[in-house]
């Protein structure tokens, strides 16, 4: 399984709906989401700042992470930026891969 970072905001009404239900409710609904779409939820944090929530997530493939992130986007009650995230060994082995390429005017 792909390891992906959700970075979520809460709109205006995505904040009123955390309020009435509250954040374990949000979690809980986050994990039946991500399960659904074949995947495990690592982690949830909320924090201060410019963004609300950050979550890690494994699901099966881009295709799924897409899914989902079609899904909440469709909700109109936050918005999240998906960042696919590498092991260091899938790094070393990126690392060890020869690509050609011409840079900018070369």
């Amino acid at each position: 399984m792909a390891k992906y970072l959700i970075v979520a905001n809460y709109t205006a009404e995505g904040a009123k709906g955390l309020l009435s239900k509250g954040a374990t409710a949000r979690v809980n609904a986050v994990r039946s989401s991500i399960e659904a779409a074949g995947g495990k939820l690592e982690s949830f944090y909320y924090a201060f700042g410019d963004d609300d929530a950050f979550v890690v997530v494994d699901l099966p493939d881009n295709v799924s992470a897409a899914a989902v992130a079609l899904t909440v986007a469709a909700s109109g009650m936050v918005a999240i930026k998906t960042t696919v995230l590498l092991t260091p060994s899938e790094i070393d082995e990126a690392a060890k891969k020869s690509v050609a390429y011409t840079p900018p005017g070369g």
